[in-house]
């Protein structure tokens, strides 16, 4: 009686181990729902990102502004009525690079 009891008290501990330690026990388990709520986050972005590009496609299929828009920003056009301006922004000197310039324009023209 008493080896029965200490086989099925090696065959549940083996059994334990095997569920508790192993590569195909709990762990493993525990390991593939992260994995699987890792992936649901990303179907998630994934998911968002293809509704906005739907919404995108339809405006742009449909409705003029938004063909305008993607005109103006990539491909510079304006409008028949519009004005073009470009601002061209001159990088700053330092005070005494104007005087030696000064100096240098009065001495060329004094020949």
């Amino acid at each position: 009686m008493k080896m029965l009891l200490a086989g099925l008290v090696a065959v549940l501990a083996l059994l334990q181990y095997r569920l508790w330690v192993s590569d195909e026990g709990m762990r493993e388990v525990w390991h593939l729902a992260g994995a699987v709520e890792s992936q649901r986050a990303d179907n998630a972005v994934l998911a968002e990102r293809n509704t906005q590009l739907k919404a995108e496609v339809a405006d742009l299929k449909h409705g003029l502004t938004a063909l305008e828009e993607r005109a103006r920003h990539d491909l510079g056009m304006i409008a028949v009525t519009e004005t073009f301006y470009q601002v061209v922004d001159t990088p700053e000197r330092a005070p005494d690079d104007r005087q030696d310039e000064s100096i240098s324009i009065q001495a060329a023209a004094t020949p």
